[in-house]
């Protein structure tokens, strides 16, 4: 192999990796906001921790999930603090990841 060679492959390994912490540190950061969402909604976790990893899926970004928890916890939280807690549970899912 050439050098080139092994650094395209180097590359790809670096992509992969870093698109699977991505994924990894999304769904760590789903189940944390259906922790805080949960006990605000008097809701089991689990079951909607669910309901935000389907809302995930619905397009690409973490925009779905903003919009489903915007509208599950109208009256309870207005946007900008379930954005500033979205922001504070992905710290924290990449903190833990880091942690092992």
């Amino acid at each position: 192999m050439t050098t080139f060679d092994d650094r395209e492959h180097a590359y790809e390994n670096k992509f992969a990796h870093d698109a699977n912490t991505q994924f990894k540190a999304e769904a760590r950061c789903n189940k944390l906001l259906a922790k805080w969402a949960g006990a605000l909604l008097e809701k089991d976790v689990e079951a909607y921790a669910a309901e935000l990893i389907a809302a995930d899926f619905e397009e690409a970004g973490r925009e779905d999930v903003l919009r489903k928890l915007v509208a599950d916890l109208a009256g309870k939280a207005d946007e900008a603090t379930i954005r500033a807690k979205m922001a504070e549970c992905m710290a924290e899912a990449k903190r833990q990841l880091e942690l092992g």
